[in-house]
């Protein structure tokens, strides 16, 4: 996936599964940045404060890099969830038999963007 210009942060290794995070992630794709942090701060899956933290740290980059932008000319124009590695664990089953128990992980990229025309 091809990543646009803009300020961008990404949070890798994410202790929670990517198919958990995706639905929240699509609710907030192309918001500006005060709206989408509004939303997450609102929602209570695990995942919302995980994008919601990837996404402030997008912001702290934005701002700090131009002094000329302000949090309202800000807007997502990428947020994509991506596998991590899975860490396999033993699960022990009755009659001394095993399972494989996979913890998922995740890859978090935010681009933030300017609005147009300004």
């Amino acid at each position: 996936m091809e990543v646009k210009k803009g300020f961008r942060a990404q949070g890798k290794y994410l202790p929670s599964s990517p198919l958990k995070v995706r639905p929240v992630a699509n609710l907030v794709r192309n918001k500006p940045y005060l709206e989408a942090v509004a939303i997450l701060e609102a929602m209570p899956q695990k995942g919302a404060l995980l994008i919601k933290r990837v996404v402030e740290s997008a912001a702290a980059n934005a701002l700090s890099q131009n002094r000329k932008l302000d949090e309202e000319q800000l807007f997502i124009s990428q947020l994509y969830v991506d596998d991590g590695p899975r860490l396999k664990r033993v699960w022990a089953r009755s009659h001394g038999r095993r399972d494989i128990l996979l913890k998922r992980q995740c890859h978090i990229t935010v681009v933030l963007d300017e609005k147009a025309g300004n």
